[in-house]
């Protein structure tokens, strides 16, 4: 047993470390609005080869090659996009995404998606995140027409009374 042999234990141990780090942020926010679970998936991390295959012959079949492995790595760390469960939370001003989409929000200079939807409104009149306080974006309606030519910032003027 080899010293690079040892390295490929440790690389799964490693490995194995990210995805207990990952199952572990999964359940902590199991109750967080929004919040959308991730998991990972592994790959071989190298192969090497001390012999080459074989091919047939009129005789005998080929021999397969001899191959070791020196490892796993992360392959990737997926996002799971899937439609969670609505929940009323008894809050007018929250919002749920049914299906595919996020929230639009900006701060002013950046955007951002988010599928959270715990909104308030701001001293102004305009529907921000409870949780970052940026304002959120979309198309806006005028006399019951809705513009669709630009994304803008959601206002509610204060006082308005809806027939």
């Amino acid at each position: 047993m080899g010293i690079r042999s040892l390295f490929a234990g440790v690389s799964g141990l490693r490995n194995f470390q990210q995805q207990l780090d990952i199952i572990g942020n999964n359940i902590s926010n199991s109750n967080t609005a929004g919040f959308k679970a991730s998991r990972i998936t592994f790959a071989d991390l190298l192969s090497q080869t001390s012999r080459g295959a074989t091919a047939s012959t009129d005789t005998i079949g080929g021999t397969n090659p001899l191959q070791f492995g020196l490892g796993s790595g992360i392959g990737s760390i997926d996002l799971n996009l899937n439609q969670g469960t609505l929940l009323t939370t008894g809050r007018q001003l929250d919002l749920a995404i049914s299906g595919n989409g996020f929230f639009k929000v900006s701060n002013g200079v950046s955007n951002f998606y988010t599928r959270n939807g715990a909104m308030d409104v701001d001293e102004q009149g305009y529907m921000v995140s409870s949780t970052t306080g940026y304002i959120l974006q979309g198309y806006t309606a005028d006399q019951g027409i809705l513009d669709t030519t630009a994304v803008r910032d959601i206002q509610i003027p204060v006082g308005i009374v809806l027939p």
